[in-house]
């Protein structure tokens, strides 16, 4: 066989896979709508993305936050509490009644000072033991919990978590499959890799790199060796909208990255080609962090069992990303 003839097996065979994958996302997004859905974390990151997305589908989205919210989004309904507390839990499941339940919250931070022991550990465990407590005996149909980077693989065997936030998530998944295991709750848990996209903290390193680069300004970083799979929020958000309706998926935990290590240096390079090519961003000018462990998501599984695969490139999701920061900084000056 010809190499051209393998090409075109191949092309049709990629095509294949896609065409599958398509449908899987297609027929998960069609059962949202009506679903009631509740969302802890909602104001965040994620959460708000999540929310969007959920009502973009039709689903009846009850959304939890510290603090008091409104909102004129008919299918968006925003309840104010803190699922630390058990009973604050119960009466929004009561009130809610919920089929799905995507548990985003939590104090996310790589401080290792002991004065973050507890707060991580309430903010962390405690709130994922109450929402699985109370979803297992509400028998919700689905439970989404977030794992997180920081969690040691199972592979690493007795290597110790690097901070109380690790250590919190590690005990938060932990629970997550001990609840499948014993009760049978139906709970799936996704694991995103360095997420970034519009609406992202602006301490957070692509913000503050495109921030400083609008403003004219050289920004002020280590090495950028470190290399990081990185992820454009849509495609996150897909991955777990998948992982909240496909059926026969209880107890997995599903990677959500791009399969793909890029290093900090080569996303702020394109960040400035994107943005400022005249600038030299200022590599060396602060200490490189502990080193820390290269991790790359392995997205066979996610694809094969939620027909999940990351649809925006790097490039094409910096340029997203500066776009909507560029509009941000001109709304601001007006």
């Amino acid at each position: 066989m010809s190499q051209s003839d393998y090409d075109l097996d191949y092309d049709k065979e990629d095509e294949s896979i896609a065409q599958i994958v398509e449908v899987k996302m297609s027929d998960a997004l069609a059962e949202l709508a009506g679903k009631r859905v509740l969302v802890t974390g909602a104001s965040g990151f994620l959460g708000s993305h999540l929310c969007d997305r959920l009502c973009q589908n039709g689903a009846e989205v009850h959304a939890i936050s510290r603090t008091e919210r409104t909102t004129d989004n008919e299918l968006l309904y925003w309840w104010q509490g803190n699922v630390e507390d058990v009973e604050v839990v119960q009466n929004l499941f009561q009130k809610i009644q919920p089929q799905i339940v995507f548990h985003l919250s939590g104090l996310i931070t790589g401080v290792a000072g002991l004065e973050l022991v507890l707060p991580t550990f309430h903010s962390l465990v405690v709130s994922t033991v109450n929402i699985l407590t109370v979803a297992t005996q509400r028998q919700c149909d689905r439970v989404v919990t977030i794992g997180s980077l920081e969690e040691p693989e199972p592979k690493q065997g007795e290597i110790a978590p690097i901070s109380p936030y690790s250590a919190a998530k590690w005990a938060s998944v932990a629970y997550s499959r001990m609840f499948h295991h014993l009760y049978q709750t139906p709970v799936v848990l996704v694991r995103p890799f360095m997420t970034y996209g519009p609406r992202q903290p602006i301490h957070k390193i692509i913000p503050a790199v495109t921030l400083s680069l609008l403003q004219g300004e050289a920004p002020k970083l280590a090495s950028g060796r470190r290399e990081v799979d990185w992820i454009y929020v849509d495609d996150v958000i897909d991955g777990m909208l998948a992982a909240a309706r496909v059926p026969g998926v209880e107890g997995h935990t599903f990677d959500l990255g791009s399969g793909n290590l890029v290093s900090i240096r080569s996303l702020v390079e394109q960040l400035t080609q994107i943005i400022n090519p005249q600038i030299e961003p200022l590599f060396g000018a602060l200490p490189d962090r502990p080193v820390e462990k290269v991790r790359v998501a392995n997205i066979a599984l996610t694809s094969d069992k939620l027909g999940w695969q990351p649809k925006m490139s790097l490039e094409a999701g910096l340029v997203s990303t500066v776009n909507w920061f560029r509009q941000q900084l001109k709304a601001e000056r007006t």
